[in-house]
């Protein structure tokens, strides 16, 4: 069962084929995204993931891990606060702020952060439901 104050934590991080087939099934072909030239040219320097296939993180772990099985996504709020970029581990820290045992809820604050620094690159908040593990 969820409690407040628990926290969750999954690393993962993403390929350039991946950011690719994020952006075939979306249509976001943003050359920031996909091409190294392009990237160059930016602020940036190099391609940057799709701050919406960093946040899909969020749906894995929620439907899958924690609470898992069964998990409803209600809400969602994203804050895209630094970029993310390919080949490079991070860590999604989810904790716990509140739960509702009545309705079956729980608002959880959601982080994605660079595991080697520490440095949020998604900052928001998430409601879910699941009716056997909240």
């Amino acid at each position: 069962m969820i409690e407040q104050g628990q926290i969750y934590r999954h690393d993962f991080k993403f390929t350039q084929e991946e950011v690719a087939l994020f952006a075939q099934v979306t249509g976001d072909k943003n050359p920031i995204h996909l091409d190294a030239e392009y990237a160059a040219t930016t602020m940036f320097k190099v391609p940057i993931v799709h701050g919406f296939l960093g946040g899909a993180i969020f749906s894995k772990v929620f439907g899958t891990l924690f609470p898992g099985e069964g998990t409803i996504y209600l809400k969602q709020s994203m804050a895209f606060v630094k970029p993310m970029y390919v080949d490079t581990d991070y860590e999604a820290v989810f904790t716990v702020i509140e739960v509702n045992k009545e309705k079956h809820r729980a608002t959880v604050e959601t982080i994605l952060q660079g595991k080697k620094d520490g440095e949020a690159t998604v900052k928001g908040e998430a409601t879910v439901m699941n009716t056997s593990a909240i």
